[in-house]
């Protein structure tokens, strides 16, 4: 039994991402290249549809597109080592650890200069006196 060819629009529905993403991922390389109708419309099948889903899954956890291209190699090459998935997994949780104790350091911050704003009609505003500084300590 043949196959079912989706079009560009019920390959995105199927995969949840949209068919401009569909476009992308095939222009960076993400997406091989899909046979076309003799209209030039593009054809996709489950395993292109597969592959889709894979990507969002990738991109719903933060993944780069360099990782996600390296996470696709490594996903479609069958004799692939487990490490090497792992190393770049470890590596993305460690850049997430680290912007989120920036992210934090930054709410404290934030934090901190809200509680000592009056927030009133004065015109004394240590928020805007912050962001004014040179930011630099002699």
């Amino acid at each position: 039994m043949a196959e079912a060819q989706l079009n560009i629009g019920e390959a995105a529905r199927r995969s949840g991402v949209s068919a401009k993403m569909v476009r992308h991922y095939e222009s960076l390389g993400l997406l091989p290249a899909v046979n076309r109708t003799e209209s030039g419309y593009r054809q996709y099948g489950d395993r292109e549809v597969h592959t889709l889903r894979f990507i969002r899954r990738a991109r719903d956890l933060g993944f780069s597109m360099a990782e996600i291209a390296e996470l696709l190699k490594l996903w479609q090459n069958r004799r692939r080592s487990s490490h090497q998935v792992h190393h770049i997994a470890q590596r993305h949780v460690d850049e997430l650890t680290r912007k989120l104790q920036e992210m934090e350091a930054m709410r404290r911050t934030l934090q901190h200069l809200i509680d000592c704003c009056h927030g009133d009609e004065r015109p004394e505003c240590p928020i805007l006196e912050e962001l004014g500084g040179d930011g630099h300590k002699d």
